[in-house]
Order: structure tokens, then sequence, then C-alpha cells
């Protein structure tokens, strides 16, 4: 009976190795342990933290609108270094569109809706950041490791065709009574919110190419007037309630970029610019009191009042850091908002794509003759989306929070002076360095206002409004390094050399002279 059991035993261990041997290398490495499918919904969240650009980086540096004066965690220079690549994000991003279908999902579902913004969103990020960029040979993992770089006209005429398809499934899926989806930690898995930031992205890309208006592949003008005009089918923001934002909670993601536990790091140790400072104080803009403090030199040893716009004042980007600091410790220079950036962990939500940003490229395409329409209109409603998100009243009192000179605990209330401040959106409307005019003054206007409300929000939107226009006029000098110039684009990842040469060759030679210039112009901008 022994020798029995122990010859079955044997036949089936040599059957478990036959079976074994069958089993590809793929499939033997598999940890049975973990998953190895990620639902659709999961893979969307993690996308949206990815896509995510918080404030408090070089990002607000290059933009001038948040300086550092410490060397030691950073500097002012335009010595721009690598763009950055989505294409991980971006394979996800895939990855969730075929969960979705592996589950039972039509064709026309809203994960594929999505996932043609995000390769909107992000291949034209990448674009606006480098030039040329590798787009219709990418992703294709084993099948092409060198993919060719794809011209950024043509990296924008396809992103075009995502928006117009993300556009259309989303307004099918919304008529057919698929109104939500799972895993959106934006706009709480509202896709009618979705479809308004499909169409809103559509148009800031169209602003963003201004220079190329008369390039009949393109289609700038028409395309504008075709969303701007047809709302039914290209519906847009319409509020802040829309905003494409990123909200810290106290329970979860409380990790505020500006909090109370990294004040000592950064609350003295960066000041604000001149560049947005001075436009604030030079429109007697009520919005300083809500996002940066009084210098104190002007206050304490002056004596002039703490909300005089006068006691506003950002350093010039281009001084040498060390003077700079040295200014900086006299109290020569505002500070951003300690309560409003500072006291909790939480801060404020930090917009990607916004309604006060629509408003104002719209007003721009409108002025530029892209379409019929008041531009006015859309330039005042942006001001005042812009002053509601920092709850300044149109007509009434503000209170401004000031923290008190030698007080230890940003957190605590009582360390706060407050200043109850007159507000009037018709009395700052009616001077005229604010009030809308036709034509380039009236732009630049409009330009300026833009600059104003991406304070803190939406990435390199604020340095892009300035590469592409000149508006604001921005400083340089010592601090700001690179000869004395606001550099134009970044270069590309050191990977592309070794991984991807001749490509990486070819794009430096049809663009920028066979240099990966940090000066050199891109298409969009010629």
């Amino acid at each position: 009976m022994k020798k029995i059991i122990q010859t079955a035993a044997l036949l089936g261990l040599l059957t478990l190795g036959a079976t074994s041997c069958d089993k590809t290398l793929d499939e033997l490495t598999i940890n049975e342990n973990k998953p190895n499918a990620v639902p659709a919904a999961l893979l969307l969240t993690g996308v949206l933290n990815n896509v995510y650009e918080a404030p408090n980086s070089q990002y607000e540096v290059w933009g001038q609108y948040y300086l550092h004066n410490y060397d030691y965690y950073g500097n002012n220079r335009y010595d721009f270094g690598s763009g950055t690549a989505y294409y991980t994000t971006l394979k996800n991003v895939d990855l969730m569109e075929q969960q979705a279908l592996a589950v039972g999902s039509p064709a026309v579902n809203p994960y594929a809706a999505l996932g043609n913004f995000f390769r909107a969103y992000l291949f034209t990020r990448m674009s606006l950041q480098m030039g040329d960029v590798p787009q219709s040979q990418a992703l294709l993992g084993s099948e092409n490791l060198t993919p060719a770089y794809d011209p950024q006209k043509a990296v924008f005429v396809q992103a075009f065709k995502w928006l117009e398809t993300a556009n259309t499934d989303l307004g099918a899926l919304i008529e057919g009574g698929t109104t939500t989806v799972s895993g959106d930690i934006y706009h709480g898995g509202d896709l009618r919110k979705w479809q308004r930031t499909v169409n809103t992205l559509r148009v800031r890309l169209l602003v963003e190419l201004s220079k190329k208006n008369g390039d009949a592949d393109l289609n700038i003008a028409g395309q504008f007037a075709a969303i701007v005009g047809n709302p039914a089918k290209y519906p847009l923001m319409a509020s802040n309630a829309d905003n494409l934002q990123y909200t810290y909670v106290e329970a979860t993601n409380n990790f505020y970029p500006n909090n109370n536990r990294n004040f000592g790091q950064d609350g003295s140790r960066k000041n604000m610019a001149a560049t947005y400072v001075g436009l604030l104080t030079q429109l007697h803009d009520p919005r300083v009191y809500a996002t940066c403090e009084p210098a104190r030199y002007y206050v304490d040893n002056l004596k002039q009042s703490p909300t005089d716009f006068a006691s506003f004042v950002g350093a010039d980007p281009g001084l040498d850091m060390g003077v700079m600091y040295n200014n900086a410790g006299q109290g020569r220079y505002s500070f951003l908002n300690r309560y409003r950036y500072f006291r909790t962990l939480t801060g404020e939500p930090s917009i990607q794509l916004g309604y006060p940003e629509l408003c104002f490229n719209i007003a721009e395409g409108i002025n530029r003759g892209w379409a019929s329409g008041n531009a006015e209109s859309y330039y005042t409603a942006g001001i005042q989306a812009s002053m509601a998100s920092y709850d300044l009243p149109t007509s009434g009192t503000y209170t401004a929070y000031f923290y008190r000179p030698g007080a230890t605990d940003v957190k605590v209330l009582s360390n706060y002076d407050t200043y109850v401040v007159p507000v009037n959106y018709a009395t700052y409307y009616a001077q005229p360095s604010v009030q809308y005019a036709a034509g380039v003054d009236g732009l630049t206007k409009i330009l300026q206002q833009k600059y104003l409300a991406l304070f803190r929000h939406s990435g390199l939107e604020g340095y892009y409004t300035y590469r592409r226009t000149g508006v604001p006029a921005f400083s340089t000098g010592p601090g700001t390094g690179n000869s004395g110039r606001i550099a134009l684009r970044f270069r590309y990842p050191t990977s592309e050399q070794t991984a991807n040469t001749d490509n990486y060759q070819a794009a430096l030679t049809s663009q920028y002279g066979g240099n990966d210039d940090i000066n050199g112009a891109m298409y969009l901008l010629k």
C-alpha cells in the first residue's frame, strides 16, 4: 500500500512539473498575492493626481509672482533644465481605457472620453514646454523604442481632434443618461463639468496659438468662433463652480504646499515679486490684501498705513540674491499672506483650468477679431470671478488679516491684526487703467488681468502669457541669469540624447539650429 501511495505522489509531482514547464516566463513571474489588474476608476484617480501642478514651485518664480531670496532652497534664474515628460501617465490613460472595455463598457464610455481629453492636455503641455515631441509613434512600447518627433503644429492639430471627439462622446453619454464617472477627485464625477472642461481647454490652446491665426490647417479663428458661438454643442465653464481644481482635504490630502509645517522654510525665505505686486498696487487692486502682507519696513519704520497700497512692495526679480536677501531681512518686501496660505494645512484649491482664465481667453479672441461678441462683458466677468475667489465683495468691506511682527505661531488667529477695508468693484473698474477699451489697449488690459487671476494657479500659464505677448513686462538682471534673457523653452529630457539619439538630433536641427537651446523660439512663437 505504501508503495502505491509513493508512486501516485511521484506521478502527481511529475504532472505538476510538466504543467509548470508549459508556463511562459511572464506567467511564472506573476505575484498571485498582488492585484494584476487595476480598475479604471482607480487609474483615473492616479492620472488626476499625476497631472496636477502645485503652487510654490519654480513655475511661480518663472512667472515672476513669488521669489527665492535664500539660495539654499533655490534661485530666480531662467536656466531651464528638462521639461516634464508625461509618457508614463499617458500609458496609464491607455490602460484606464483598456480596463473599462475589459469589464464590458461600450466603446463610447466616460473613461474613453476622458482619455482623449488627457491626451490633448498632456501632449500639448509637453509641447508648450519643449516644442516638437514624440506623439504619433509614442506609447508603442517594444514595437518602437525610438519614436520620431511630431512637429508642434501636428501635435496641436491632433489635440484638437481628440478634444472634438471627447466633446462629442461626452455629449452623447450625457444625452443618453450617463452623467457620472467613478474615480474623479476634481469634478466629483460630474460629466457635465468635464464636457465644459474639455471645451475650455480647447479655447486655451487656440489662444496659445494666437501667432498662427493665419494657418489654414489650424483654422484658429474658425474653431474659436464655432465653440464660443454654439454653447449647446460646445458647453463652456459658466462660473467658478466649474473650475478644474485640486482641493486639499484636512483628513486626507491635507498638505498644501505652503502651510504651517513648512513656514520656517518658506515664510521669509521667499518674498513677493514686483511684477505681480507692482501691477496690483498700480491698479489699486484689493486682491493685494488677500494674497500679500504689507512690507513691515514701510509700516513700522515709515509709519505708513498697513492698508496703503504703497505699503505693498515686491522685489525686482533681476536683483542679485544677496541684495534681495538683505532687503527682505529689513522687511522691505511683502511676503505671501500668512493667514490665507500658511495658517492651515489645506490652503486654497489649486485651479488647473479655470473660469476666470476662460473669460479672459474669450475676451482676447473677440478682441483679436476671431468671433463676434462683447469682449468687455467677458473681461469684466473674468475680473469679478477672480475677485470672488478671494471673497472680495462687489460692494462692501473686506477684512484683511496681517501677521503681527514678533508672533510665533501662524496657526493662532489672535496673532493676526485685522483691518476692514472698503471694496467697490464699480470704483475699481472706473479707473482708466482698468476699464476696457477696444484695440491694443484693451488687449493689454485683458492680458494683465489674466496674469493677476493666474496667481498660484494653472502651472506655467502666467509665464506663457508673457512669453507669447510680452504682457506684463518681465524684469531681468543678475538674479535672473541667462545673459539677461527670459528663456523661451525647456530642454528635452537627457534620456533622449542616448535612448533616441537620431530623432532627438533631427528635432533639434529642424527647430533650433541643432542645439537644445532654452532661448530658441518654437513654432508657436514665430
